[in-house]
């Protein structure tokens, strides 16, 4: 659309400035008349953060959002970009988006009082009214609110001259959303730094008698202080901010399994077709959220969702990769694959014991043992496979492994009375939509892992795990 190019014509077409706060406010209000969702994507917050956030757009607040690592703190503070206009006006030129009916900047006043009604004007969109900065102890006050530049004093200026100024992040971002993230970070004195810019909306610039007044929503993300240990956000900083927004992890494992699905890479192109079952999912989902309760790792550090999708991604690549190697064109994930998980886990969980070599892995293959247990007691009874107990008492074994074509199951099942019978009205309650081909044979072998894993953990059954085979007997 054709829009103003000049002050006068601003003027003519009616336009009237609105803090950034305002702004916000006003396209908040129309999205919730609208019914539209204000952080589309976002999962499990509906009734807890996002009100919260809503409520501290309307008060106009200032706000942080504290939560440990992994949710979703800093994509949804990316996303308030969508409660700004499509386009504002500046003084063409601008550094610091200078409104074209009340300039902030020297530079800016000087032309307009040069040029007048003549004077033009640009056009700025969402990405250029938003930045964000993330705090490192090396931060410095040049950075975030200007220093003298001494290149333009070189040039001619002089030093007690407002255009010597170099404006760092802050008045950049005028009129628009600062960010930043990861606020304890930031040293003590850069944190008092920002005092004037929460409160009295201004900056001043190495001690000079020149104060921005900035229009300005500013937001910051921080983990917990009791985990944050390289530093804390001093107590007159959180005074100034209007709204302290707290996230959490998935409350309900199926919230968790939607996040996953949503953000997992699984659209491969490899040639081979992979389908997970329910079950699996919530295999994975389980142990991430047995983890967040678990003794043996520091919760004040967290388990990030990022865990669960990255084990997520995993063991689709390990059913990936066996139906490669086994020359299969449709592959379903097993508990065998889940072995593979280890390497996306390492690191993204912290343990309270001593850091000795293979400790996560130990963890997690304990974590993983008690998901499967949880999970399978929730959809059958350990008990139905008393026939096939007698089996492996007899001194029968059966073999399973990530490696072993789907259709080999099918005839170790069959060595076993009363298995492959369980095996499928199992497979008919779990993996319906998987039974028929070409998916048949690589969910009974899923689901034949999850009956021999499952009377593992239940102590009916020993496992050898040898060269990536594994032996079932008594």
């Amino acid at each position: 659309m054709d829009r103003p190019g000049t002050v006068a014509e601003l003027r003519a077409s009616g336009y009237r400035p609105e803090s950034v706060k305002d702004e916000m406010r006003r396209n908040l209000i129309a999205r919730l008349r609208a019914g539209q969702p204000v952080f589309p994507g976002i999962l499990g917050y509906d009734e807890t953060v996002v009100p919260q956030i809503q409520n501290a757009i309307l008060s106009r607040h200032d706000m942080l959002l504290l939560g440990l690592r992994g949710q979703a703190k800093t994509r949804m503070l990316r996303m308030l970009t969508e409660l700004l206009d499509e386009a504002i006006p500046i003084i063409a030129g601008s550094e610091v988006n200078d409104d074209p009916f009340a300039p902030i900047s020297k530079q800016a006043r000087d032309r307009l009082a040069a040029e007048a009604d003549r004077c033009p004007i640009e056009w700025i969109g969402r990405a250029r009214r938003y930045q964000e900065k993330l705090a490192t102890p090396d931060v410095t006050i040049a950075d975030l609110i200007g220093e003298i530049d001494l290149i333009k004093h070189a040039e001619g200026q002089y030093l007690s001259s407002e255009l010597t100024m170099h404006f760092g992040l802050v008045p950049r971002t005028n009129r628009g959303i600062f960010c930043i993230n990861e606020l304890p970070d930031l040293s003590p004195k850069i944190q008092v730094g920002l005092f004037n810019v929460l409160e009295e909306r201004d900056v001043q610039i190495r001690g000079y008698p020149v104060r921005l007044n900035l229009d300005l929503c500013m937001v910051f993300s921080a983990n917990p202080e009791d985990y944050t240990n390289r530093g804390r956000i001093v107590t007159p900083l959180k005074d100034r901010i209007g709204s302290v927004v707290r996230t959490h992890y998935p409350i309900t494992r199926e919230v968790g399994i939607r996040i996953t699905d949503e953000n997992a890479w699984t659209d491969r192109d490899g040639g081979s077709a992979v389908r997970v079952p329910h079950f699996m999912k919530e295999i994975l989902e389980e142990t991430v959220r047995l983890a967040r309760q678990s003794t043996h790792v520091n919760q004040a550090s967290g388990v990030s969702v990022r865990m669960s999708i990255a084990n997520y991604e995993n063991m689709i690549s390990n059913a990936e990769r066996r139906a490669i190697l086994t020359g299969e064109s449709h592959a379903v994930p097993r508990i065998s694959d889940l072995a593979f998980i280890a390497a996306s886990a390492r690191g993204k969980i912290e343990l309270t014991m001593s850091e000795d070599d293979g400790q996560e892995d130990k963890v997690l293959a304990r974590l993983l043992g008690e998901a499967v247990k949880n999970v399978f007691d929730q959809h059958a009874d350990v008990g139905r496979f008393r026939p096939a107990l007698e089996y492996f008492e007899k001194g029968g074994s059966i073999e399973a492994g990530d490696q072993m074509p789907s259709a080999g199951y099918a005839e170790r099942v069959a060595e076993v009375p009363g298995l492959k019978k369980q095996v499928m009205q199992l497979a008919e309650e779990l993996t319906p939509d998987l039974l028929d081909a070409p998916f048949r044979d690589a969910a009974l072998a899923s689901v034949t892992e999850f009956v021999l894993e499952a009377l593992y953990v239940h102590n009916k059954v020993n496992k050898n795990d040898k060269a990536g085979k594994k032996a079932y007997r008594r």
